[in-house]
């Protein structure tokens, strides 16, 4: 029995997410989420041992009492002592962080300076690694950070067609999220290649959050998320791409403010503003084929706007060796991956219809034709074995247990 285990934290504005781990085997023995937080109505969800357990939190309703009601769970089950180092996601690490890193002051300093860049997401990770040190004081906290494996972008890649004082004063550039999550896949897509060519793979995490990357030889070159995770593809509910003149003409014609306009586009907008129904793509399947237009009409959006970025990603690749699908539309909607992949036929791209219906829930595969390239695949990702490995590599724990 390990006596050496990650805890994973992933904090949102309003949740928080957990994981504990055994880096020794990748096994996760225990995990909870914690919904509506800054709320009385705030409450954590525990599962072990396929068993659920819901608590309220309306004593203590922050992240630090989530954080407390997690640790009170693990003493019950004795793992609270055997946790030897906390993983945290953090959203936004600037221009400064090229890899995860070990927390000390001069790091938690340099994660608050992010705060304009992320101003949802930053504070909210940033109150997961104070409770940590709360509850866990002198153990050792990893930053594992969404933007760090995209710093390898070219220039012309990252650059915006602005004045350069803008990026030069207020670091204004394209980031890239979903770091974690595409550093995960794209080894993964490698090992189940198994020879064939690799080098240039184009990454499509779809989620209520989507985007897509290029990586060649193992290094992000480009990627549809911005300076924000706004930019990009259509999501649930965020637009992804539009005129910057729609701020000017809505608070002209509208009497919407700036951030009405700016919370429309991230909260009200996508998948859910095109259907008028839902931000979830299962819910948007069904309702299609009984008919509902405007649930046809967002999916057919979604997945043209994603195959005209997969177009462009292989521009920025150098060519297309593997289509890789992940996140959790991507790895359970062939119809989706279908749709999609069916406007790229002059890329060479074909799905066989029999394999992509059998790789859904969890499956992994090749879902192109046997002896056809590029290849087309479906890899789930893992983004707390990502961060529970570097949180262990980092800590000293894998040293230690060689």
């Amino acid at each position: 029995m390990s006596k050496q285990l990650i805890l994973v934290l992933n904090c949102g504005s309003s949740s928080l997410k957990g994981a504990v781990i055994d880096p020794q085997n990748g096994r996760m023995l225990a995990s909870c989420l914690a919904e509506r937080l800054t709320t009385p109505q705030a409450f954590i969800t525990f599962k072990k041992d396929g068993e659920k357990l819901e608590v309220s939190l309306a004593s203590r309703f922050d992240h630090a009492g989530a954080v407390g009601a997690l640790m009170n769970e693990l003493e019950k089950h004795s793992m609270h002592d055997r946790i030897a180092a906390i993983g945290h996601r953090v959203a936004h690490g600037g221009e400064r962080y090229h890899e995860s890193v070990l927390v000390n002051e001069a790091v938690l300093q340099g994660l608050k300076d992010c705060i304009p860049l992320a101003p949802l997401h930053n504070p909210a990770n940033i109150s997961g690694i104070l409770a940590a040190q709360e509850h866990f004081p002198g153990l050792p906290n990893v930053a594992v950070l969404d933007t760090s494996f995209h710093q390898s972008i070219p220039e012309r890649a990252y650059t915006y067609a602005v004045p350069r004082e803008l990026r030069k004063k207020y670091a204004f550039r394209r980031y890239g999220f979903h770091g974690t999550s595409m550093r995960y896949v794209a080894p993964e897509a490698v090992r189940l290649l198994d020879g064939r060519p690799s080098e240039r793979l184009i990454i499509a995490h779809l989620g209520n959050g989507a985007s897509i990357t290029a990586v060649k030889n193992g290094k992000s070159v480009d990627t549809s998320m911005g300076f924000t995770p706004l930019e990009g593809l259509v999501m649930g509910t965020r637009s992804g791409d539009v005129d910057a003149g729609i701020y000017d003409y809505l608070t002209a014609h509208t009497g919407m403010s700036v951030n009405q306009v700016s919370d429309m586009l991230n909260k009200k907008s996508g998948l859910l503003g095109i259907s008028e129904l839902s931000n979830d793509c299962r819910t948007l399947e069904q309702a299609a084929a009984e008919g509902h237009e405007g649930a046809a009409l967002a999916l057919d959006v979604m997945t043209y706007r994603l195959a005209k970025y997969i177009a462009s990603m292989a521009v920025a690749a150098g060519g297309i060796d593997a289509l890789v699908f992940t996140g959790g539309i991507g790895e359970n909607s062939a119809l989706v991956r279908g749709k999609t992949v069916a406007h790229l036929g002059f890329l060479g791209l074909h799905i066989d219809e029999q394999a992509n219906l059998a790789t859904r829930f969890g499956a992994e595969g090749i879902i192109s034709p046997a002896g056809i390239e590029p290849a087309v695949l479906v890899v789930p990702t893992d983004e707390e074995a990502m961060i529970a490995s570097d949180t262990a590599a980092l800590a000293g724990l894998l040293a230690e247990a060689c």
